[in-house]
């Protein structure tokens, strides 16, 4: 068969056009040393992914596959797509690798973290022009696809419980205009693993699932930080602790990828690094404002989980609020409430500050500062004009908007009230008719809205304070 016969026998998934620049741009572990190990002056490391006994597809996204080219259609009639997309078997172009990175969790630094459970599959070109993704190329990566060197104490699988739940979340709140990494496909397969659920000491077999994961990049804070010096508090180092010139490779392969307007609008590189800075804070302010909106918790805010394009990134212990109650923590591993609803936009000023330090001489102090102290204010705004659409206040800004948004809040705390539906039902609130009074357009709604607090006896325990036994 010539060559272009072979082509043409591929199928879609076959013919996919990789072009992994990232890995020709930064520095590569090229060690295949199996096992857990600390990766020193690389920001990737060669991996092979863990095959599965007959994966199977569970479900697949058309929106999310519809960016690499590709139609459900495409996918699930390929004899070999749930292998493809599980990591089983490798699609021309294919070059595994697993991502490194450091983090500070729960607000200490834990050093080496990396993609322990994750393995990049390559950079697909993308067809059209997306003013979402400027570098024409999205990422794609299988999240469970076995052991790297970054899986620590881990096996590096993943259950079809928690991947129904990145696999669902990633795809509505992309439907819901939050900025997210994509969800392509869902595999599950007849290899197991043991897991403990309810932490009982009964560990049972869960079925091991893959979910293939989409954004342009998946760099985050925590890539910045494997540079992170001797910490004073835990005594950890990032793995390539003084190699500035890698540091300077990666944040030059950021901006002039990802953010080509600012590398071509600024010849002076201090400049053009504050002017990142500045857009990677309005991005993250942007984004945190629409999670408080939506009453979305994400549970476990580390550097590590906070992406560098201002994307809502790996969907663990996260959350939707029920009752209306801003100290809502979904990580039931998060005991001092770090990551609560209400502390959200706080924590990822925190992180900033975190990428700042990282950044180091790339980055002056002071551009930083000032970048920083306009954040919450940034923050404000942008929470404000989300919650004006929510409540249709769409003519003009008043003064005081922002206290009836206060006050709304304020009641549906104390009434235990379900924080989406409240909103849905105030959206059924009619416009008076000609001649006819307010009073009977809002009467109406009034009924539902009431069912929607909370009974005594719930919101009695919501309030009781709790004590520790000592």
């Amino acid at each position: 068969m010539d060559l272009m016969g072979s082509v043409l026998s591929r199928t879609p998934l076959e013919r996919l056009a990789f072009n992994n620049v990232v890995l020709r741009t930064l520095p590569v572990d090229s060690s295949r040393e199996p096992g857990s190990r600390t990766v020193k002056g690389a920001c990737f490391s060669r991996v092979t992914p863990q095959s599965l006994d007959n994966p199977k597809f569970v479900a697949v996204s058309e929106p999310a596959l519809s960016l690499l080219g590709l139609s459900a259609e495409d996918v699930l009639r390929d004899s070999h797509g749930a292998e493809y997309l599980s990591g089983s078997k490798l699609m021309p172009g294919s070059e595994p690798a697993a991502h490194c990175y450091c983090g500070h969790q729960f607000g200490q630094f834990a050093g080496q973290l990396g993609d322990g459970a994750v393995c990049y599959l390559g950079e697909v070109e993308s067809r059209g022009q997306n003013h979402d993704n400027p570098c024409g190329r999205w990422e794609i990566q299988v999240k469970g696809a076995g052991l790297t060197p970054y899986s620590r104490q881990s096996d590096g699988r993943k259950v079809l419980r928690s991947s129904i739940r990145e696999f669902l979340c990633s795809e509505a709140m992309f439907a819901l205009g939050v900025p997210t990494t994509r969800a392509g496909s869902l595999v599950t397969s007849d290899t197991y693993v043991m897991r403990d659920v309810f932490y009982s000491g009964n560990p049972q077999p869960e079925r091991c699932s893959v979910v293939l994961r989409i954004a342009p990049t998946f760099i985050r804070f925590g890539s910045f930080e494997i540079f992170h010096p001797v910490d004073d508090f835990t005594n950890r180092q990032g793995p390539s602790v003084g190699r500035h010139d890698i540091r300077a490779q990666l944040l030059d392969y950021v901006i002039e990828t990802f953010y080509p307007n600012i590398q071509k609008s600024h010849s002076d590189r201090k400049e053009r690094n504050a002017a990142f800075f500045k857009e990677v804070s309005m991005r993250t302010a942007k984004l945190v404002a629409l999670w408080q909106s939506v009453g979305f918790c994400h549970g476990v805010l580390n550097t590590d989980n906070m992406s560098i394009l201002g994307l809502t990134i790996d969907y663990g212990p996260f959350g939707f609020m029920d009752r209306f109650d801003p100290e809502f923590a979904c990580n039931a591993s998060d005991k001092r409430k770090r990551y609560t609803y209400e502390a959200q936009p706080y924590v990822c000023r925190w992180n900033l500050v975190r990428l700042a330090e990282a950044l180091g001489k790339e980055l002056q102090g002071s551009q930083a500062g000032a970048i920083l102290d306009d954040y919450m204010p940034m923050y404000e705004r942008f929470y404000m004009a989300n919650m004006r659409k929510k409540l249709g206040l769409l003519q003009r800004e008043e003064p005081e908007d922002q206290e009836l948004v206060e006050d709304l809040l304020g009641t549906m705390y104390n009434t235990g009230a379900d924080f989406t539906n409240t909103f849905r039902l105030l959206s059924q609130v009619p416009w008076p008719m000609e001649g006819e009074a307010e009073e009977a357009t809002v009467e109406r709604v009034v009924g539902l809205l009431l069912e929607q607090g909370a009974p005594m006896e719930e919101l009695k325990v919501a309030n009781h304070p709790t004590m520790e036994p000592r």
